[in-house]
Parts: structure tokens; sequence; C-alpha cells
């Protein structure tokens, strides 16, 4: 059976974050289209379609001269999975990665409908009245914190 180059580039990308102790990594989308002999819109599509959140994913991304590929894992801790993924959430988070989160702990029974509903109004952009980039940090913050509350307040249960 032929392997793909989205196939490799997931593997090769896999690989590279296992390897990394934080569970994170870095990358230059030029770069890594340059070692697969690839278009860089190879690399967009495979880190959209096989690194999103809900394949356990977080990625950001700024483009330009200095831009960068993060992609880090989020692992969910069976017994802390709030608190876990609250670790995880990095210094920015995008209205959409942030509704995605959302939804994944909705659909894996983790919050409630009531929590569901409080933590998408607290991420939206219309509440956090600030420009970008301080809005995608303060969302991450915000859903960080909420997370850890919930967590607190299960252990507490």
């Amino acid at each position: 059976m032929a392997n793909n180059i989205s196939d490799i580039i997931e593997r090769y990308l896999k690989m590279i974050l296992q390897q990394s102790e934080s569970s994170m990594i870095e990358l230059q989308r030029g770069e890594l289209a340059e070692l697969f002999q690839c278009v860089p819109s190879q690399i967009n599509y495979v880190i959209s379609t096989r690194f999103s959140v809900d394949h356990g994913y977080i990625v950001e991304s700024k483009r330009g001269g200095g831009g960068y590929i993060r992609i880090r894992k989020v692992e969910l801790d069976p017994a802390t999975p709030l608190s876990r993924l609250a670790q995880s959430i990095g210094g920015s988070l995008a209205q959409r990665e942030a509704e995605a989160i959302v939804d994944g702990l909705l659909r894996e029974e983790l919050i409630t409908r009531r929590e569901f509903a409080l933590l998408k109004a607290i991420v939206h952009r219309n509440v956090l009245g600030v420009d970008l980039p301080l809005r995608d940090e303060l969302r991450a913050r915000l859903l960080a914190q909420s997370l850890m509350a919930l967590s607190t307040a299960r252990a507490d249960d």
C-alpha cells in the first residue's frame, strides 16, 4: 500500500510530538514543505485535517517571515480531565479553537449543558471587547481558569 504525502507528514509530526518533553512542537511551514518537497498548502491541509481539537491537538499559527506553526497535544487524564486540559491551553486561543474545546467537553460528557452554555459565552468575541492579540490571550486565560474552577468544584463534590 502506497503512503501518500499527507500520511507521511502526519506520521512525522506525531513522531516529533511524541519525542517532545513538553508535548508541543513549533515548526516553520516553509521548512516542512521543503523537507517533504511539497507546497506549503499541503502542510496546512495536514495540520487542519489531522491535528484539530477533535483529534486532541491545539494548533496556533503565525504567518509571515517569522511565522510558525505550534502544535500541542492535549492529553485528557481520566481522573482530572478538566484541570489537565486547562494546563495545556497555553497563552493564546482563537474563538474557533476555544469553541471546539468546549464542544468536545460536552460531547465527551465532561461538562453539563449549563456549563457548556456558560463557557461558550465566556469565550465569545463579543464578550471579550478588546482587540487582537489581547482578546485571544484573555480568552485562553478565562477558559483555563474556568476549567480549573469546574475541576476544583467537582473534586469537592
